[in-house]
């Protein structure tokens, strides 16, 4: 039952994330799903969602109710920005100038400031986004300086079937980078959060700091 899942990964969560003091956000992944599929995950105090494609999403919104707080937490293109500007409370995939640029333009348009995660491509995986860690502070900066954003902090994703103790070293790594972007202090950005963790080793990542998992599979097998 989906009671008994989201249940089972709170307590992992829970469990892993003591020595942090905080329990990381849960973010139920619902590509897969169908809006009946969804709803029931407010009467269990689910009511952060993710979303990968711009089009299911704004297929699924007229049914969702008003229900959840919907994170884009896949690749975003440029010419869709415009279509979730106003429905989404966080962009999760933020890794390129283009984008950002696009972003801030439409966010202005709306007369909000769009929050917003810098996604690091912390395995250098060829196939994947988000930029290098040496890119990560120019791009914080050029980031910062545009007024429709809120950069909040950092999202990653890790290597499809990697070794646990590879995961745990990209985790730890992720976090530190987090660390020293707060230390920098750059105005305009708070660096508060970090998205790192899927239905593989979301327990890994509450153990190594994560305040935000996105877990699908887990929840809707």
């Amino acid at each position: 039952m989906l009671q008994d899942r989201v249940k089972a990964v709170m307590e992992t969560l829970k469990r892993e994330s003591e020595p942090w003091g905080r329990c990381p956000k849960l973010i139920a992944v619902t590509k897969y799903s169908t809006p009946e599929e969804i709803l029931p995950l407010a009467e269990l105090n689910v009511t952060d969602i993710g979303e990968n494609r711009v089009q299911s999403l704004r297929e699924k919104l007229p049914f969702l109710e008003g229900k959840f707080s919907i994170h884009l937490i896949g690749q975003l293109q440029s010419n869709k920005v415009k279509y979730i500007i106003k429905d989404v409370c966080l962009i999760h995939s933020l890794d390129h100038a283009s984008l950002a640029q696009e972003i801030d333009r439409q966010a202005q348009k709306a007369g909000i400031r769009m929050p917003v995660l810098l996604q690091v491509n912390i395995a250098r995986e060829p196939q994947k986004g988000g930029v290098a860690e040496e890119e990560l502070f120019p791009f914080l900066r050029e980031c910062a300086r545009l007024p429709g954003l809120r950069v909040k902090g950092l999202m990653t994703m890790m290597p499809l079937g990697a070794a646990e103790d590879t995961i745990v070293h990209y985790f730890t790594r992720m976090r530190a980078l987090l660390d020293q972007c707060r230390q920098e202090a750059v105005q305009g950005t708070e660096m508060t959060e970090l998205s790192m963790g899927m239905s593989q080793d979301y327990a890994l990542a509450a153990r190594c700091g994560a305040t935000m998992v996105r877990v699908g599979s887990a929840l809707f097998r």
